[in-house]
């Protein structure tokens, strides 16, 4: 029986309950702690790759995949379909006996094989809007989940707008709650469009601040103590998106994970709509209410089950997972202990060429193809921020960019020194950019502007299909120097400070000696048109920014006079006739630009021309160009970058599995397939252990955050991934995308950039490390640092290490294992 329409004020007396209890102090810990699990997302313009299960790295990753499966339905592995395909091709029997025989289990290759023919049917977590979805009533309206999902975000899109900010971004954007729940009241459509009368009286009954919401919510729905975390955990994953972007604002605060005041108002938000709903279908529906009341009370009850049962049923699909990443581990351990008999230590003649690459799977290939020329040519594997600290800002505005990992706080301002006129052009020129960008977002404007310039904009797109140029980025693009002013707390850096700074990142990369006449610091960065993720094909280190600011900076400080004789005075001394030469690599089109006033030589400027050929030619048969010319190659590739209509103009990091950290001289002719990260390190020059320290603490990191994203988005694009490019709408011009108009932020990476149409161009494997280093030297920095710890305990990655022997073994939980693979 459902109750008469009443006016709001008699139906608010006729729902009201007595007031609930403040949160006790157990609730406010599990609250913190589900808000605690959800790793941040960056804005488009500093897209970084990001590992989503971050935060709950200190659990084994078989558990948080059965946990979020249980909750959410998120997938963590791929489907059983994925494993018939590569069965008996990539994946043998052999590979499954080795995987069995490490996880202890006992299960014959028959019985796993007769397990991907099987159905599963495990029921999983509902939150109180999937109940009342199910309801009779229910069957030919418009779903709770998606209406809830749908205006949550649309109104954190409107609230999240570029805003002036203060002191930290919990000061700029408080009071999320108490906005959404004044808007929430004001609209009368959510109820004329889910066609329920009386549901906008029950948001005018709901509680003013988020901490006494949640309160009355956990009371109402009788939610346990025990069940607190993972209820909370559930219902933000339904807004995961959104979510995963406060999770941003609180890293840029630099707060711990639990200290987040904007995901307990998000946590509000989300459970207000369980608490209307909850009360509306008892006042409403009372037989269903009752069956609702039975349903979600009994799934409180077996809530540990449910994830228990969803661990088991992920056993045997964990095994095909380790066996999947046994078979590429087996090749690639044969590559490298083939390679071990090369003598590292034998005196080396003086390179022509010594050129620095960052670390990036992509570098590998064209690396390959430079060295492949001469054996004079040198190639040096680092970090693509180059050791530099530093935050950008160009000449004429007030922008101040990172360049750095996110992991990484800047402590170094850089500034491009130029004339003061050049500045101001600059200046007035970001400003009508600025203000036409402010009218095209502006909601009021929309449709004069569409009208005013659609047909400008339609001459635009024919021009631009007729005769494609290169794309430009606002930043990127603007007026450069090859001389900066490095400041740090408003202070120009002492000569000293200089010196520390570059004696630093050349013993890193291990330039402290033997430099060559020619020494190339190569960043990289794409080119792409009408792409909301450009950003994710350019330097992972450099905060999802190109290298080119930190080539160029890098390559002026260390050609600077007064730096070098700085330098000498430490013990590195650097010859008269070298010369730092900053350059870029374009991952799209495979070409390079030099920097400064003195280009190379004829002869090393024909090796790179001939290098970004070769490793077209490689690129080419991936990119399903492999049958034409050479020449057509060349043209093809260099038109993707231009063609606004391309969704696949490049496969970033796609394919990447391994993290290599050796000298070069180890894998140098090898054929790794653009697939390994190449990190040079030389443990008999690193006495104290700082190096593999610092890598083992950020590029191992920040290739463990590449790996997963590019992980995740593939075994569940839906959480995890941003969906179909073609449908992308950009929120607030930088801070995601829809898929459509509406739904959760989207987040990760979309589907062309991992799937070509017909297949999968990325494997789904956990990243292997291998590092050639003492075995006290790695376990030393896995026990004074937790987070690399839990990497490898938790299996987020695996660490072997890779001795001048060539033997292979496997580091977990402080203790080696024999790594041989059949």
């Amino acid at each position: 029986m459902k109750l008469t329409h009443k006016s709001a004020e008699e139906s608010v007396q006729i729902q009201a309950q007595p007031l609930a209890p403040n949160l006790t102090d157990k609730q406010k810990i599990e609250l913190k702690k589900a808000c605690a699990k959800i790793a941040p997302t960056w804005p488009l313009d500093e897209l970084v790759a990001v590992n989503p299960w971050w935060e709950m790295r200190d659990q084994h990753f078989s558990e948080v995949s059965a946990k979020l499966t249980a909750l959410s339905q998120a997938q963590c592995l791929m489907p059983k379909s994925y494993f018939q395909d590569i069965w008996m091709e990539s994946l043998l029997p052999h590979h499954l006996e080795q995987a069995v025989k490490e996880l202890g289990v006992d299960y014959s290759v028959e019985n796993l094989e007769r397990y991907l023919l099987e159905d599963d049917e495990h029921t999983h977590w509902h939150n109180v809007s999937d109940f009342v979805d199910s309801g009779r009533d229910r069957k030919y309206k418009m779903a709770w989940r998606d209406e809830i999902t749908h205006q949550i975000s649309q109104f954190c899109a409107d609230f999240f707008r570029i805003r002036m900010r203060e002191d930290s971004y919990a000061k700029t954007y408080q009071g999320l709650y108490s906005e959404w729940l004044a808007t929430t009241r004001q609209d009368k459509g959510i109820e004329i469009l889910m066609a329920e009368d009386g549901l906008t009286e029950q948001f005018m009954s709901l509680p003013e601040s988020a901490e006494d919401l949640i309160a009355e919510a956990l009371t109402v729905l009788r939610v346990s103590d025990d069940c607190v975390s993972d209820y909370a955990h559930a219902l933000l994953l339904d807004i995961n998106g959104w979510t995963s972007w406060v999770a941003y604002l609180r890293w840029q605060d630099g707060l711990n994970a639990d200290e987040n005041s904007l995901m307990m108002d998000l946590l509000a938000i989300r459970i207000a709509w369980e608490r209307v709903l909850w009360r509306h279908q008892k006042f409403h529906d009372r037989a269903a209410f009752n069956e609702l009341r039975v349903m979600w009370r009994h799934q409180m009850n077996i809530l540990p089950e449910l994830v228990t049962t969803h661990k088991a049923a992920q056993a045997k699909k964990w095994i095909w997972q380790r066996a999947a990443e046994i078979a590429y581990q087996s090749n690639l351990n044969q590559q490298l202990k083939h390679a071990a008999a090369i003598d590292v230590d034998a005196e080396k003649q003086q390179p022509k060429l010594q050129a620095a690459f960052c670390i990036d799977v992509r570098s590998e290939v064209i690396r390959r193809a430079l060295e492949a020329q001469d054996a004079s040519i040198e190639t040096i594997g680092y970090a693509g921020f180059f050791g530099l600290p530093i935050a950008y800002q160009p000449v004429g505005t007030d922008v101040s960019r990172p360049q750095l990992p996110a992991l990484l706080k800047p402590s170094v301002q850089v500034k491009p020194l130029m004339p003061e006129a050049q500045g101001e052009a600059t200046k007035k020129s970001l400003n009508k950019k600025a203000r036409w960008l402010e009218w095209g977002i502006a909601a009021p404007a929309t449709f004069s502007m569409v009208e005013s310039t659609g047909l400008l904009y339609a001459f635009k797109l024919l021009r631009n299909s007729l005769f494609p140029q290169d794309h430009e980025h606002p930043i990127n693009h603007l007026p450069m120097s090859d001389e900066f002013e490095l400041m740090r707390d408003n202070e120009a850096l002492s000569l000293d400070q200089k010196v520390e700074l570059a004696a630093g990142i050349l013993h890193g990369l291990g330039l402290d000696r033997h430099l060559a006449e020619t020494v190339m610091l190569i960043g990289h960065g794409s080119s792409s048109c009408n792409n909301p993720h450009a950003a994710s094909y350019d330097c992972g280190a450099c905060g999802g920014q190109t290298g080119e600011i930190n080539v160029r900076v890098l390559s002026f400080l260390l050609n600077d006079e007064a730096v070098r004789h700085g330098l000498k005075k430490q013990g590195i001394e650097i010859p008269a006739n070298t010369r730092f030469v900053g350059a870029m690599h374009n991952t799209t089109t495979d070409s390079f630009t030099f920097y400064g006033s003195e280009a190379p030589d004829e002869v090393i400027q024909n090796w790179f021309e001939r290098a970004s050929e070769l490793s077209m030619q490689e690129r080419a048969m991936r990119m399903d160009l492999s049958h034409m010319e050479a020449d057509d190659i060349y043209k093809s590739i260099r038109r993707r970058a231009k063609d606004w209509s391309q969704v696949r103009p490049e496969w970033g990091l796609s394919g990447n599995a391994s993290f290599i950290v050796a000298p070069r001289s180890r894998t140098r002719g090898l054929d790794l397939q653009g697939r390994a990260f190449l990190h040079d390190y030389d443990w008999q020059q690193d006495a104290d252990g700082s190096l593999l320290t610092q890598i083992m603490t950020a590029p191992m990191v920040v290739t463990n955050w590449i790996n997963l994203q590019y992980y995740a988005s593939v075994c569940d694009n839906y959480v995890y991934g941003s969906g179909n490019k073609v449908l992308h709408n950009v929120v607030d011009g930088s801070i995601g995308v829809f898929e459509g108009n509406g739904g959760d932020l989207r987040i990760g990476l979309p589907m062309q950039s991992i799937h070509d149409g017909k297949q999968w161009m990325h494997e789904p494997l956990r990243l292997s490390v291998y590092i050639d280093a003492p075995r006290d030297a790695i376990a030393k920095v896995a026990e004074e640092h937790e987070v690399v710890r839990q990497l490898i305990d938790n299996e987020w990655l695996y660490c072997f290490r890779w001795d001048r022997d060539g033997v292979i073994e496997r580091f977990i939980n402080q203790g080696w294992e024999n790594a041989e693979i059949a």
